[in-house]
């Protein structure tokens, strides 16, 4: 095993974006977003689609989110997003209809390479498919997919791909049971 040499780092290749597009928009994160006194959904949707995020209708944003790239955002129609919800979306995130992101819960894009010395920056895209819901305080990980009406469980860490129609739960994220869905 490599000992971490943090000295060695770069990340140069990679590029989310233009470096005034990314200035701006820290800014209107913090004031909009990640600002707990903005309750204004509506106003936040507008923000994201100014700066290229493609977002359906009848989306929530509560307050205290943060998203780090909204150009690489997509959200389909009647999606909740609750309180300190982050989406580091260092790469692409697809979220579906009918998707529920609740409190605390973490959509994280990237990751290091701790098998190199360098601590290499890995990034891979996120996608939430229809009905998937992200329990309170879970974290979704790199190139990980909810599969439709999949449900992470509370507290849970998703580090691969959950079936359809299934609960996960723990860490890492077990499967327990089929999800019973009504018409």
């Amino acid at each position: 095993m490599k000992k971490v040499d943090l000295s060695s780092f770069n990340n140069q290749w990679y590029n989310p974006g233009s470096k005034l597009k990314i200035f701006i928009w820290y800014y209107i994160n913090s004031i909009f977003f990640i600002n707990s006194l903005n309750p204004l959904s509506s106003l936040k949707v507008f923000l994201l689609r100014c700066f290229g995020a493609k977002i359906g209708n009848r989306v929530t944003i509560k307050q205290s989110v943060n998203i780090k790239y909204p150009w690489l955002l997509e959200i389909g129609n009647d999606v909740w997003i609750g309180e300190n919800v982050w989406i580091d979306n260092l790469a692409k995130v697809t979220i579906e209809n009918n998707v529920c992101i609740s409190q605390g819960a973490m959509l994280l894009c990237g990751n290091h390479d701790y098998k190199k010395s360098s601590f290499d920056l890995i990034i891979g895209e996120i996608k939430l498919e229809e009905g998937s819901w992200v329990g309170a305080k879970s974290v979704v990980c790199p190139k990980v997919t909810l599969k439709s009406h999949s449900i992470l469980a509370v507290n849970s860490v998703a580090n691969k791909d959950l079936e359809q129609f299934s609960i996960y739960q723990g860490n890492p994220a077990q499967y327990i049971r089929k999800r019973n869905i009504e018409s």
